[in-house]
């Protein structure tokens, strides 16, 4: 699954491009964070210590959260996602791997703003891929295009920065569902694809956005439907032939202001070595 360094990834490499300056690498990221957390006196190998954590370092209690800031006001999705589509999709599982040897991963990056006066979020760019990408690469890539090129959205400029929450979503497990209704709410994402007079439609939903949305099944593919630029009649959805294909992917979460303490840390460190 996704990690506080791969979130801590995408902002640096955002931040980075928005301020003209060089990224730091993923494995300088991971180093980095280790390195952070001992230094907190957090001592945590684990998500089960994370009680003990959050005593200890307050101000992280949102990054350790397996969950993003509730969006039940939010618009749009804050997972309903574009992407870069390959032709076929490629079975996919990580879930066997420790989260340390993970080196390569479908996913997904999303952006969302979040309000300082009720702390609800809206979708401020989402894009991803079904083929698997190295992380350092892919995270990288995929950061910034979510955030430049996300054509539902003008592009996210320096000053929106401190407004920012990033997910990161690392694909697993896809299956071809038996018929439209062979997946769970809250479990899998969805990706379907449909011809209609002679034109092909494809969209994916990730894992938690039905569940968010309070979406039933039948809403949820009606909706990713329309997503695909589906405008057939509601009550005629079913007579539309869908492949579809459900995988899964948890999330992993992280404000601005928790990236820029970590990274304040950072450059005070190579202050202190210089």
């Amino acid at each position: 699954m996704a990690t506080v360094p791969h979130c801590l990834y995408c902002f640096e490499t955002l931040a980075a491009y928005l301020e003209g300056r060089k990224s730091l690498s993923l494995s300088e990221v991971v180093d980095a964070w280790n390195e952070y957390k001992k230094d907190a006196g957090a001592g945590i190998e684990d998500s089960s210590k994370q009680e003990s954590l959050e005593k200890q370092i307050p101000a992280l209690k949102r990054v350790v959260g397996s969950e993003s800031t509730d969006i039940s006001s939010t618009s749009s999705p804050s997972s309903g996602s574009s992407l870069s589509l390959a032709t076929e999709t490629t079975a996919t599982s990580t879930d066997s791997l420790p989260e340390t040897i993970i080196t390569e991963s479908p996913l997904f990056v999303t952006w969302n703003t979040v309000s300082p006066r009720t702390g609800n979020t809206s979708l401020r760019g989402c894009i991803g891929t079904f083929e698997a990408q190295e992380l350092g690469e892919g995270l990288s890539s995929y950061a910034i295009t979510s955030a430049i090129n996300d054509m539902r959205f003008d592009p996210i400029s320096k000053r929106e920065l401190p407004s920012l929450e990033v997910a990161v979503t690392l694909l697993t497990d896809f299956e071809d569902c038996a018929d439209t209704m062979d997946w769970e709410i809250g479990k899998h994402g969805l990706r379907i694809s449909f011809s209609e007079r002679g034109r092909r439609f494809g969209a994916t939903y990730l894992p938690d956005v039905a569940a968010e949305q309070g979406w039933t099944k039948e809403e949820t593919l009606v909706s990713l439907m329309r997503k695909a630029g589906w405008s057939g009649r509601k009550d005629k959805w079913q007579s539309v032939e869908l492949k579809v294909v459900r995988y899964q992917g948890k999330k992993k979460s992280l404000l601005y202001s928790e990236y820029k303490e970590w990274r304040d840390w950072v450059d005070q460190k190579d202050e202190d070595e210089a």
